[in-house]
């Protein structure tokens, strides 16, 4: 009979591999800087590899380290979740949360959500970034990412939490000057904003239930790279663009902007709740998508809650 894999030794690789030393490893799992680096050795000799360059100052993966680090990642996770559901913490969610998310979303849309949940779970600690960098979930160390837009393939757990619709908006004085437009392509004869972070922005994609799919390339005198930015120059009447709705729902009911070409519609805006691969999640993390669903469930402007 085979010998059982060494999933001990594999989960040992995977903190030392996130920490990125030995010692900050053992300190998190309460063992030995010893007991940590023979569990490694163990590992590489069963393996008859190098899974990591060892130096006095740092420590790298090789190649075959970076190969197998996904899986055991994954067979920590897991280990981590399914002990997590036995034990207390499946009934009191504890633990850090390493989340990220993109800039504009964070700061309007969900930061103003992180009070309520840390007083609902107050064991659970949270390491939230910021950022409109790109995150690699595993490499940057992070538990979960909440992404805006399509997702790519990947092998990743992806939670949808809903979606946006992208009406074409403006100030109702730019309409005054240029005209409601009718069919898409009347919008050209305006000045337009586009965002430098959106794939293929300048390709307005619009569908209508009668006439069907209508192609608009479109060519921005202004451009932008966050959506918070570009409210203000939409209220002065400076351009129109494809806003997210979740962004301007109060401008537009109070008539500061003004939605057209409403029966042209657009693809709407997916938002997800992104963590490592596996199919258990953490109690922590389990609450967090709980918690957001919950919360945009109560908004105007999201669609297709997942439940």
């Amino acid at each position: 009979m085979p010998h059982l894999p060494d999933f001990e030794a594999w989960a040992i690789f995977a903190k030392v591999a996130e920490r990125g030393s030995f010692s900050a490893a053992a300190e998190e799992l309460g063992l030995a800087k010893t007991t940590v680096s023979k569990a490694v050795t163990r590992l590489e000799e069963r393996m008859r590899t190098t899974l990591l360059h060892r130096t006095t100052r740092q420590l790298s993966l090789t190649e075959s380290g970076r190969a197998s680090l996904d899986r055991a990642l994954r067979i920590l996770n897991d280990g981590e979740a399914v002990e997590a559901e036995i034990l207390e913490e499946a009934a009191i969610p504890r633990g850090l949360i390493r989340l990220a998310c993109t800039g504009a979303f964070g700061v309007r849309t969900l930061a103003p959500l992180i009070p309520e949940f840390l007083k609902r779970y107050p064991e659970i600690e949270l390491d939230l970034q910021i950022t409109d960098t790109k995150i690699d979930l595993i490499a940057d160390g992070f538990d979960g990412v909440i992404k805006v837009g399509q997702l790519a393939d990947s092998s990743m757990r992806a939670s949808r939490l809903f979606s946006h619709r992208l009406p074409v908006v403006g100030a109702p004085a730019l309409f005054d000057r240029y005209g409601r437009p009718e069919q898409p392509e009347d919008i050209l004869k305006m000045p337009i904003m586009v965002y430098t972070h959106v794939r293929e922005a300048q390709e307005w994609r619009f569908f209508h239930p009668v006439h069907g799919e209508r192609l608009v390339m479109v060519q921005g005198s202004i451009r932008m790279n966050n959506g918070l930015a570009a409210v203000p120059v939409l209220l002065e009447g400076l351009a129109i663009t494809l806003q997210p709705e979740v962004y301007i729902w109060n401008e537009l009911q109070e008539g500061r902007l003004e939605e057209v070409l409403k029966e042209w519609t657009l693809v709407p805006v997916p938002v997800h709740l992104v963590t490592p691969p596996g199919r258990a999640r953490p109690a922590r993390l389990r609450v967090l998508l709980e918690f957001l669903r919950e919360n945009f469930s109560k908004q105007p402007w999201a669609h297709g809650i997942e439940h």
